[in-house]
C-alpha cells in the first residue's frame, strides 16, 4: 500500500529536490507541497497524508507552530527537514517534543542544492520507518 506524504519547504528549488527524493521509492507517493505553516494545515485537511516532511523557518507560520496546532487536524507523522534544526539545537528539541518523528538537517543551508546527493537515502529511509514500513 502506497504511504502519501505532504513536502512543505518555502523554498520552490528545496520542495522540488525533495520530490524528486521521494519519488524513488515506489511505496511513497507525494500528494502535494506547501509553502508555509498555514498553507500546510489547510493542505492536510484537504489531502489527510500519512506524513510530512516539514521545513522549520518559514514566512506566515513557521514549522514549529504548524506542528503545534496540527496535533489538533491529524494524526500525520512528521519528518523534520531543516537547516536550523541541527542535532541538539532548540529548534530541533522542539520538534521532538512535539512529535516530531526524527529531525534531518539541510547539509547546506536553506537551500541546499547537495541535498539528494548528502542526505537523500536518510529521507528515504526515515519517511519508510516513521510510516512503519520495511527498510
Amino acid at each position: 500500500m502506497t504511504k502519501t506524504i505532504l513536502v512543505v519547504d518555502d523554498s520552490f528549488v528545496m520542495r522540488t529536490l525533495i520530490k524528486d527524493i521521494i519519488s524513488t521509492d515506489p511505496e511513497l507517493q507525494v500528494v502535494g507541497d506547501a509553502a508555509n505553516g498555514i498553507e500546510t494545515l489547510e493542505k492536510v485537511k484537504q489531502l489527510q497524508p500519512d506524513l510530512l516532511l516539514l521545513d522549520i523557518e518559514m514566512p506566515g507560520m513557521d514549522g514549529i507552530e504548524c506542528m503545534k496546532r496540527l496535533k489538533l487536524l491529524s494524526p500525520c507523522k512528521v519528518v523534520v527537514v531543516s537547516s536550523v534544526a541541527q542535532v541538539g539545537s532548540p529548534q530541533a528539541m522542539e520538534a521532538r517534543k512535539l512529535g516530531a518523528f526524527d529531525v534531518i538537517s539541510k547539509p547546506s543551508g536553506a537551500l541546499s542544492l547537495d541535498l539528494k546527493a548528502k542526505k537523500g537515502s536518510d529521507i528515504v529511509k526515515i519517511s519508510r520507518r516513521a510510516l512503519g514500513l520495511p527498510e
